[in-house]
């Protein structure tokens, strides 16, 4: 059984076939939905901010390569997705056209950036510890667990401050591997929950269709239905991504080829990594 993976947002302007005709088409389709061109992505977009310029550029990349994949004949049995991967894996699954997949992404992704207009927030990498030391580390530090995605490889989202502290303990503590990065919004936490009105305000304002495979989320490793898929656009925001659990899920349901539609090879390294702990 094969399944197709839709990593999250990436980390860099990268990785994309841009002078291909069909990703020129998605890049189109982008700006006359958002203004944002991922062909000119070093240019400022009115009205898009510059990780929100990312995100889309993220998603025009699964789109192209699922559109690839599709055109060889290659359609699988299963899809899985990670954080904002949700959004090219509704579509790949069925549930929304492209479009919808893009003004979804753009909607969300500003009504997240205005966050950080209020509080400076920061995401954090931490590498080597297990998870109860983590979340220990994590609640005594005012910061959440934003990514589980393996034994030992963690995403973290709060306040930069509290990250600073957090990641500086977590280096005491045994971690061989930190890292920092600026967020507009602390996605995952329930932090979210500042703006989940307004979430649920846009996502309402959608049609979602059955989809066509079954597209398994990362939260419970359910299989989403067209009703359950506006709850858990906004409920999969405040809430943790479960990889590791998500990757055993799958293989329990009989997958045994994954195929990553998206911008870099995060989601395959750590299957790696989960599956040598097996």
């Amino acid at each position: 059984m094969s399944c197709w993976m839709f990593p999250g947002q990436p980390v860099a302007f990268a990785d994309a076939s841009t002078d291909e005709p069909e990703f020129q088409k998605i890049a189109l389709l982008c700006r006359e939905i958002t203004g944002f061109n991922p062909l000119e992505h070093d240019t400022p977009s009115p009205g898009v901010r510059e990780r929100v310029r990312l995100q889309l550029f993220g998603v025009c990349v699964s789109l192209y390569r699922s559109g690839q994949l599709a055109g060889r004949g290659g359609a699988p049995q299963l899809i899985a997705e990670h954080s904002m991967g949700i959004y090219p894996a509704l579509a790949a699954s069925g549930a929304v056209d492209a479009a919808t997949a893009l003004e979804l992404t753009w909607r969300i992704g500003e009504c997240m950036a205005a966050m950080g207009s209020s509080r400076e927030y920061a995401l954090g990498c931490v590498i080597g510890l297990t998870r109860d030391p983590l979340d220990a580390l994590a609640l005594n530090n005012g910061v959440h667990v934003a990514n589980y995605n393996t034994s030992r490889h963690y995403l973290l989202a709060g306040e930069r401050k509290n990250m600073e502290a957090t990641l500086t303990e977590a280096t005491a503590s045994g971690a061989f591997s930190v890292s920092m990065f600026p967020c507009d919004a602390p996605l995952h936490t329930p932090l979210m929950e500042e703006v989940a009105e307004e979430l649920q305000r846009i996502v309402a304002g959608y049609r979602y269709c059955e989809p066509h495979t079954p597209l398994v989320e990362h939260i419970a490793q359910t299989t989403l239905t067209a009703a359950a898929i506006p709850a858990f656009l906004v409920d999969e925001l405040r809430r943790p991504v479960y990889w590791e659990a998500t990757y055993r899920a799958l293989c329990s349901r009989g997958v045994t080829r994954f195929q990553e539609v998206g911008a870099g090879l995060s989601l395959s390294k750590f299957n790696r990594w989960i599956a040598s702990e097996s």
